[in-house]
């Protein structure tokens, strides 16, 4: 369980500018080291590997880099416009997050950066006679960074945007968020299976999904108040502002204002605490796969499968967790159970299948497989699932 710090940090660090700054930084320091180095060279290699030998390299990397990065650009925002339109739009906020993309394209910019800040230094005549044997070396390194890049992005662009690999994307990240909640239950509070009681209500400072609850700090604020906390709105729940997002009991007004400012708002539903928006994120790709524009049945029949694989292998165990074993034993919620993740999957696309036997067959018997899980609470759910969608059909 990560504090909402590192939760931000973690999120800046996946975003594209970030990665792109920190390598076109890093150039510019590799440049401004070079004079440094001069007093300790040969004075052979210098005379050697002067401004001519290494000036021709950096005008076609400065060239170069700049047309790669703008194609690569274009490609990029294609792919994922086109992996929007066959999936669901929400897949695109995943896609951003694609670590290759990012790297190759930071790379490239960053070789681009460096090449042109060069040519200006030697032009300028900053730069010492020296100096430009270890620009050369530094260049046949930059060179070699970018044909390695290079190559992944010819790799990566074999997949990019395709359904396959759309899919992979969502069933990694959902597996990731349904793993963290099995291996840490309720989030690491006490499970809450009744309505919350009667106390302090700390509302919501905005409209919008939960988000993200900072578990390590409230549980750290109740404990020097002296006070507890029972969530009423689990990540990736809507809350108006002002509605409760939880009730404190043994609390003043000033704990409910700095409580409610570590249960993150936002306008879209995210992973990190939220195993169920993967599994919605599936559900609306084979809804589109079934629509009839589409009319794909294939891929609603592989959704099935992986939503049926993710529910056998990860499923939370919120109610069965031990109470005494909380690592935040001040705070109590509602669990995710394994009727909230089944209604989150299969009854979306039961209602765009009805023209489609095949993949009411296949839910049928993803539903009878699902009713022989060793956990006790999945089977009587998919037998109820499968009564609700199948037999009364």
């Amino acid at each position: 369980m990560i504090s909402r710090s590192l939760l931000l940090l973690r999120r800046i660090s996946r975003q594209l500018w970030v990665r792109v700054a920190l390598i076109s930084l890093f150039s510019l320091l590799s440049l401004a080291v070079a004079p440094l180095l001069t007093p300790i060279l040969p004075q052979d290699w210098a005379d050697r590997f002067g401004r001519d030998a290494v000036l021709p390299v950096l005008n076609i990397l400065a060239s170069g880099m700049l047309a790669v990065t703008t194609f690569s650009l274009n490609v990029m925002v294609s792919a994922y416009r086109t992996a929007s339109g066959m999936a669901t739009p929400r897949v695109y906020r995943l896609l951003l997050e694609d670590t290759v993309t990012q790297s190759v394209l930071a790379t490239f910019t960053g070789g681009f950066i460096y090449s042109l800040s060069a040519i200006i230094l030697f032009r300028a005549q900053i730069y010492p006679a020296g100096a430009a044997f270890i620009v050369f070396v530094m260049t046949v390194f930059v060179v070699a960074l970018i044909v390695v890049s290079m190559l992944r992005w010819i790799d990566h662009l074999s997949d990019l945007g395709s359904m396959d690999h759309t899919l992979r994307l969502i069933e990694t990240q959902t597996r990731e968020s349904l793993e963290a909640r099995r291996d840490m239950p309720n989030l690491g509070g006490r499970c809450r299976s009744e309505d919350a009681p009667e106390g302090r209500a700390i509302p919501a400072g905005a409209s919008g999904f939960v988000r993200f609850v900072d578990m390590m700090r409230l549980q750290d604020l109740a404990a020097e108040a002296g006070a507890e906390m029972h969530l009423t709105r689990l990540p990736g729940e809507f809350v108006l502002r002002g509605r409760p997002l939880a009730v404190a009991t043994g609390a003043d007004e000033a704990f409910c204002k700095q409580a409610a400012a570590l249960i993150e708002v936002g306008d879209v539903r995210s992973f990190e605490q939220d195993p169920s928006f993967g599994l919605t994120l599936l559900a609306e790709t084979a809804q589109r796969a079934l629509s009839p524009g589409v009319n794909d049945p294939g891929t609603a029949i592989e959704v099935l499968g992986r939503i049926e694989r993710l529910l056998w292998e990860t499923l939370p165990v919120d109610a069965e967790a031990p109470q005494d074993r909380a690592k935040f034993d001040r705070i109590t919620l509602p669990p995710v159970t394994a009727e909230a993740l089944l209604k989150a999957s299969f009854p979306p696309i039961a209602r765009c299948a009805a023209d489609a036997p095949e993949v009411m067959e296949w839910m049928d018997k993803a539903l009878c497989a699902l009713a022989d899980h060793p956990n006790p609470a999945m089977p009587e759910a998919a037998e109820a699932m499968r009564k609700a969608l199948i037999d009364q059909a």
